[in-house]
Order: C-alpha cells, then structure tokens, then sequence
C-alpha cells in the first residue's frame, strides 16, 4: 500500500461535505478524504458505485476498464453519454464521473484488470470489482488479503444482484442495542420487578468481532460434511444462482444475453445440473424459474446493489464500524 498521508479538510471542502461531517464526524470524513479506491468495471453497477464513492468524498477512484461502450452501457449507466458508442468505457465515463465532485481525483484506466501485475492493486486501500471473472476475483482477493487491503466484490444479473466484501481476520465493530435495564437490588414489587427489561429509548454501543473468509472459501463449500449439509435449509437458493452464473461467465467470456435467450437459457440449464451435480445436490434446489430474472442489468437492480455496495466501502473507507 502507499505511504498514508495525513488528510487534512479544507474549508470549501468542510462545505461541501457539511451534511456527512454533522452525520459522521470530521474525523470520519478525514479519514475518507485520505483513502484511494479502485473500481474494476463501468457497467450498469460499477457506475452507481463510482457515484456514491466520488459525492461520499474519497480521495482517489481509478477506474478500471477495457471495454468498448455498446448500446447496451448506455442504457444501463449513466456515466457514459450516447455519442460515445465505440470508445472505452472507463474514458467515456471519466467526464461525468468527475464532474460529480471535482474535489475527488478520478482517473481512467482502459487496461485489461487480467494483465495488471500484483504490484498495480497494492496501491490502494480497497479495491472494488465488478465483472469480473471467478478466477480473477479469486486472485485479487487473495492478494489484497496478504496486504491487508480490503476486497469487495458484486454483480447484477436482471433482477437479480449480490455481494461479497472481506475486511479480513479480527474485523472489530460496533453494534447498537436497546439498552437492558438491570432490577434494583431491593424491590417488592414481586419477581417481574426483579427481571431486566429492555428500554426502547435508549441504547447502548456493544463491541464485537467478525471473521470474514476469503471468497475462494465462500464459493468453494464442502457440500458433503455434514457442517454443511446442516447449514443448507438456511443457505439462499441465490447462492447457488451465483454459483450458476459465474460459471457461465467463464465459459462463455460474457454473460447471458438477451439477444440469445433461446440458446443462454438452455446453456443455464445445463450449467446448473452440471454445478448442483459437482457439488453433490439435487439439481432440483434451483428451479428452472431462475432463468427468467437473470439477463441483462436493470438499472433499479444496479441503483439498489451499487448504493449498498458504496455503503459498504465508505463503512471502510472512514472507519465507521456500525452494522447495518
């Protein structure tokens, strides 16, 4: 990672994040103004992030991405305008992502994120992937895991959308609670008096610790221990939807398409019963109704999914540590 510097708020800037400063503290926003984040991938997705990351305040987003604007960039994000069909995607984005807050250092980077060297990610303090392939997520994780750079990760598929963030080993937060009243020592009010109850106006801060595994360990469950075969009546069937679409993403360098719908959808069907049969389930736990929501990126989808997914790199990014 670069050397950290000590981020310091001017006054326009005081003005112009006054509505966060009051929400999160001064100290917070500092902390934001000094973090640099990269973005892989200007899809419908990555350019809602890029909004929420550039008027939340960060320091620095790269945004990284090799492909070509099509008709399909302009409907789905809002970045690129449409005179710009042809050109690259992070470039074409570049204006109107800056121009969002130009108090926030934007760059373009129109290479491939697969021939970037290990070196290229370890300078920044969280890197954000959308796009991208299985493979490829599972070595950016790994790597910024040993460097302690927090990874995060999403998609959107027609209705359809997740993500995946690793903040590592020992993640401390905090939790807020309804606070507990503790009884008195003496009551004779009988034993309901003597019995701690819950004030709804008031709270209380609790300390906790998470652990968060790395995404080679998430996508890569032993369905046959039986750990987890106990686990699988609470799992999301949408977990298995991912599973689905990954793979079609890296056999088919692409995802499913509505021009081809026929031909994609009888692919996802044949994708599904070979992952399920792979991992030892009933090709029957996901239905063939999942090929109805699955194409293309809708923009509410992508609105939805990108402010969550902003969220949480903000959460990071000035050390807020409250869930959610």
């Amino acid at each position: 990672m670069i050397e950290k510097e000590d981020p310091v708020i001017s006054e326009e800037e005081a003005a112009q994040y006054d509505r966060q400063i009051r929400l999160w503290g001064l100290d917070a926003q500092k902390r934001l103004r000094g973090s640099r984040v990269l973005l892989a991938g200007l899809g419908g997705l990555g350019a809602e992030v890029a909004k929420n990351l550039i008027l939340a305040g960060v320091k620095g987003l790269t945004l990284l991405d090799h492909e070509q604007v099509s008709e399909e960039s302009c409907r789905a994000q809002f970045l690129v305008p449409v005179t710009a069909q042809g050109q690259n995607r992070a470039k074409a984005s570049l204006e109107r992502a800056q121009n969002l807050n130009p108090m926030v250092e934007v760059h373009a980077d129109p290479d491939r994120i697969e021939d970037k060297p290990d070196d290229f990610f370890l300078q920044f303090d969280a890197v954000c992937l959308t796009g991208c392939s299985r493979d490829l997520m599972i070595r950016v994780d790994q790597l910024c895991s040993k460097h302690k750079i927090k990874v995060f990760c999403g998609d959107v598929y027609g209705y359809y959308g997740y993500m995946f963030c690793n903040l590592g080993q020992a993640h401390n937060y905090v939790e807020e609670k309804p606070k507990v009243v503790k009884p008195s020592g003496e009551s004779n009010d009988g034993p309901e008096a003597k019995k701690a109850k819950v004030d709804p106006n008031e709270t209380t801060m609790v300390k906790k610790t998470a652990s968060f595994c790395t995404l080679k360990e998430a996508l890569e469950v032993d369905w046959t221990s039986e750990k987890a075969k106990a686990g699988l009546k609470r799992t999301p069937v949408d977990y298995f939807l991912l599973q689905v679409l990954l793979k079609f993403r890296t056999d088919k360098g692409r995802d499913p398409d509505p021009q081809s719908f026929p031909e994609d959808s009888q692919l996802l069907r044949q994708i599904r019963d070979d992952v399920l049969e792979s991992l030892s389930l009933n090709s029957d736990l996901l239905s063939d109704d999942f090929i109805s929501y699955c194409f293309s990126e809708m923009s509410p989808v992508c609105a939805v999914v990108g402010g969550v997914l902003g969220q949480e790199v903000v959460k990071f990014a000035d050390n807020q540590q409250y869930l959610t």
